[in-house]
C-alpha cells in the first residue's frame, strides 16, 4: 500500500524522516492521504518547526525501515485528525541550514552499522 511520510533534506545526504517521541520510543507517522499529511506538516510549520516534504512510499518498506532502526509506525487512516506534539525535541540529528549534527555520542550510537544504514538509506531513495 502507498502512503505518506513526511521527510527532511530530501535529497541530501543528512535526509531524515519525521518521527514522534514517545517516552524512549520513536514514531513514523505514515498517512493515507496526502492531505491530510499535508494538514499536519502545515501543524508542524505552525509550531516552528521546519518544513517537511510530503513524499508518496510503499508502506512496506517503511516498516522494514522502522523495524531495523528500531522505531514503530503507526498508519494514519484517511479523514483522521492528527495533532502534532506541543513541545518538539530540542536534540535533533541535524540543525536548521540541514547539517548534520548527531545528538549522540559514538558509545551512544545506534547499533546497527554505517554499511545498513547505507543501505537502508539507498533503498529509501531509490523509492523516491
Amino acid at each position: 500500500m502507498q502512503v505518506y511520510v513526511l521527510l527532511y533534506n530530501v535529497g541530501k545526504d543528512n535526509e531524515g524522516i519525521h518521527t514522534i517521541q514517545i517516552g524512549e520510543k520513536n514514531l513514523v507517522l505514515m498517512f493515507e492521504s496526502e492531505d491530510d499529511a499535508t494538514r499536519y506538516a502545515i501543524l508542524l510549520e505552525a509550531q516552528d518547526f521546519l518544513t517537511p516534504s510530503i513524499e508518496k512510499i510503499d508502506s512496506e518498506e517503511v516498516e522494514e525501515f522502522c523495524v531495523q532502526a528500531g522505531y514503530e509506525s503507526k498508519l494514519v487512516t484517511e479523514g483522521m485528525l492528527e495533532i502534532p506534539p506541543e513541545s518538539n525535541v530540542n536534540d535533533t540529528d541535524w540543525n536548521e541550514e540541514g547539517e548534520y549534527s548527531p545528538a549522540q555520542s559514538e558509545s551512544e550510537s545506534s547499533d546497527m552499522s554505517s554499511t545498513e544504514l547505507d543501505r537502508i538509506r539507498r533503498k529509501l531513495e531509490g523509492l523516491l
